[in-house]
């Protein structure tokens, strides 16, 4: 039988790289509203540890939850699902919009 993992994992865009071995990864997930039924746009800020300062703005990574690396990272990036192409942002997503 397999042991079941008690960490989580999410997938976001990375927003910013500009700390050492650390990147700001925006997790965005749709929820729907209690009263009117719409679906909404939910975005909140992670930050994750780049051990090899992999990650470049615009990349989709996979992030799980760790122990405390510090005072505000609790999350590793654990691969790249896809790198960012070179003029491929919008000024929209470079302020943290939505890909």
């Amino acid at each position: 039988m397999e042991k079941q993992s008690r960490r989580k994992v999410r997938q976001g865009v990375v927003v910013s790289n500009k700390m050492n071995k650390t990147v700001v990864v925006k997790v965005t997930r749709s929820i729907q509203h209690p009263i009117y039924n719409k679906t909404i746009q939910r975005a909140k800020k992670f930050k994750a540890h780049d051990e090899e300062n992999k990650c470049a703005i615009g990349d989709i990574v996979e992030i799980h939850e760790t122990r405390p690396l510090s005072k505000d990272k609790r999350w590793r990036v654990v691969k790249i699902l896809k790198k960012a192409q070179l003029g491929e942002m919008t000024s929209e997503e470079k302020e943290g919009g939505v890909v």
